[in-house]
């Protein structure tokens, strides 16, 4: 029998759930098609078992460094089983978390594959849902008035670089492994490569980093990268830019070879295994999209500003429709989606107010454009930056390399871009974020009294920078 929805969304990644949690909240009949698990990338291959991993790196690197405290710590050793029993309990634990929120919203969950198809008895517009079910029993065929797709992406490879699971590994594969690895090549310096890169140096494994481009994080301001470099080689970490990698050299045995073209010269690379981090792919096949009218732009799908495809009543968010591949940036999508749907007259997302993490040790965030952005876009800028060095709290911490960079213009004072490095900025970011919410100038933020001693003073540091008036430097 056929059930009929107000909204049916394929895809319970963060995006897909919270989306169905403002529709229930909106008084929408919802019901969401997972294939996998609720929670989706985020929670079970990607944000959250990554954190993971990395908490358990930093918490031994720092270990071994106790002495520098005044801790005497003998034997000091890692047991990696212990390490991924702790990252699967935390995923554990917010999956159930998702789970009992979907009882809570009255929210279906519907475990399989969905498929949007073209016009029928059900209804004389593509969007009925046909569900083949995980368990093997009959189809279940859902009647949406709404449809929202949600079905996010997946790691992307490049040709010849084929994943094994066994030498040559995604993000996917790489959070499985029951063992670490003596060494490993990572092929791209972007976000995940860097977090790879200082996780595993920080677990004591040989990294070697390969990027196409001039420098890694290029996505970054640049001063922001090149610390990172700097750092980065600092903990031991090989990071060669400007670099081909020639898939056709790959060799496997007991260990992975691989050549790649450096500054018109071939050099080859040798570890025990090779993690491909060159970004991903968006989730568009297999869902029933021929049966639509909806278009595909650049392998993703197109959408207005309130997310609806070309046919209006089909929505379409998060890595699926490209952009910000960001799990806070499904969600808002999500949001504003649901909202249109039920006719809140919802504001569009700004995408320059959204905030960026990395978070590799030094960690990394930014908000707005770049130096070298704005002053392509033809903006007159000014500059504050202010050092870590120079703040009681990092010192006491133990963590005090990097900075805070504000680009502002200098005609209007408007903040254009806040940029970080160092530590605990995915926390100090927020921040940022809402100053530029909040159309704040690099003034007001020096007048919010920042506590003492505290990792935000450099805030508030940076911001006096901006006009030449930092105290302490």
């Amino acid at each position: 029998m056929a059930q009929e929805y107000d909204l049916v969304i394929l895809g319970g990644g963060t995006g897909g759930y919270v989306a169905a949690i403002r529709a229930s909240q909106l008084g929408l009949k919802t019901a969401i098609v997972e294939k996998a698990k609720l929670g989706g990338t985020c929670l079970h291959l990607g944000c959250i078992p990554s954190k993971a991993l990395l908490r358990s790196a930093e918490v031994f690197a720092t270990m071994k460094q106790s002495e520098e405290y005044g801790i005497t710590a003998n034997d000091i050793r890692l047991d990696f089983s212990r390490v991924q029993h702790r990252k699967n309990s935390i995923v554990e634990r917010l999956f159930k978390g998702v789970q009992q929120l979907m009882k809570q919203g009255k929210i279906d969950v519907y475990e399989g594959t969905g498929r949007i198809l073209g016009p029928s008895i059900f209804s004389p517009m593509p969007g009925t849902v046909s569900v083949e079910m995980n368990n093997g029993s009959e189809n279940e065929m859902l009647i949406p008035k709404n449809v929202l797709i949600a079905t996010g992406s997946r790691p992307r490879t490049l040709p010849g670089l084929q994943i094994d699971g066994t030498f040559v590994l995604s993000s996917d594969e790489a959070l499985g492994l029951a063992h670490l690895p003596q060494s490993m090549i990572i092929v791209g310096g972007g976000v995940i490569g860097i977090e790879w890169a200082s996780m595993l140096s920080d677990f004591g494994v040989e990294v070697t980093v390969i990027e196409y481009a001039d420098t890694i994080i290029p996505t970054e301001d640049l001063e922001i990268s090149k610390e990172m470099q700097r750092l980065l080689k600092k903990k031991g970490i090989k990071l060669i830019t400007k670099a081909k990698v020639l898939p056709e050299t790959l060799q496997k045995n007991e260990g992975v070879t691989i050549s790649a073209e450096v500054n018109d010269q071939i050099k080859t690379f040798t570890a025990e295994k090779l993690l491909v981090s060159v970004g991903r792919q968006a989730n568009v096949e297999g869902i029933g999209l021929e049966n639509t009218d909806i278009q595909i732009e650049n392998g993703t799908i197109a959408t207005n500003q309130f997310y609806q495809t070309k046919e209006s009543h089909i929505y379409a968010i998060g890595d699926v429709i490209g952009g910000l591949q960001l799990a806070h940036v499904a969600s808002h999508e999500g949001i504003i989606a649901v909202e249109h749907i039920a006719a809140e007259n919802p504001d569009p997302l700004d995408y320059k107010l959204v905030a960026k993490c990395i978070y590799s040790k030094p960690e990394v965030a930014s908000v707005g454009i770049t130096e070298s952005e704005a002053r392509k876009q033809g903006y007159d800028v000014k500059v504050g930056k202010f050092s870590f060095r120079a703040i009681g709290k990092a010192l006491v911490f133990g963590e005090y390399d990097g900075f805070i960079k504000i680009v502002a213009d200098k005609l209007t004072n408007d903040i254009l871009g806040i940029h970080m490095i160092g530590p605990h900025v995915t926390e100090l970011i927020s921040e940022a974020g809402l100053a530029m919410v909040l159309d704040a100038t690099p003034w007001e933020i020096s007048k919010t009294i920042h506590p003492h001693p505290s990792l935000s003073e450099a805030m508030a540091e940076a911001a006096l920078a901006v006009d030449g008036n930092s105290l302490h430097s």
